[in-house]
């Protein structure tokens, strides 16, 4: 199994449990997982996708497009849940406070690497 160089944002509270996103070199992937969920799921998201979700998560406003690959569900519980829109199987699940920390993360650019080292590949 590769292992994984997971990153994740500076906004995280002190500790290691957070949304954590890596890239697959091997399979060509973005990967993202919350390191505190009980069921150790991790998201497999297509480059152009996970390009798509930054874009979405940096909108104003509070939806992310389904046109992005991946799915965020909340619910009264204060919990967020991740799913691939072709995998609504495989949930990662992770607080408010966390995905919070995570959204200032992606809108102070701390993952706009992963999407454009993909780019790069294609030129």
């Amino acid at each position: 199994m590769p292992t994984h160089n997971w990153q994740r944002s500076s906004y995280c509270a002190q500790g290691n449990s957070c949304v954590h996103v890596a890239r697959d070199t091997a399979a060509g992937t973005i990967r993202l997982t919350e390191s505190g969920d009980p069921t150790g799921a991790i998201l497999t998201a297509a480059p152009d996708a996970f390009r798509t979700f930054l874009q979405a998560l940096k909108s104003p406003g509070p939806a992310v497009r389904t046109d992005s690959g991946i799915r965020l569900t909340t619910g009264d519980t204060g919990l967020v849940h991740l799913c691939e829109t072709g995998d609504p199987g495989t949930v990662v699940t992770t607080t408010q406070e966390k995905w919070d920390a995570f959204v200032r993360g992606v809108r102070a650019g701390e993952f706009d690497h992963f999407a454009q080292i993909q780019e790069e590949e294609r030129s």
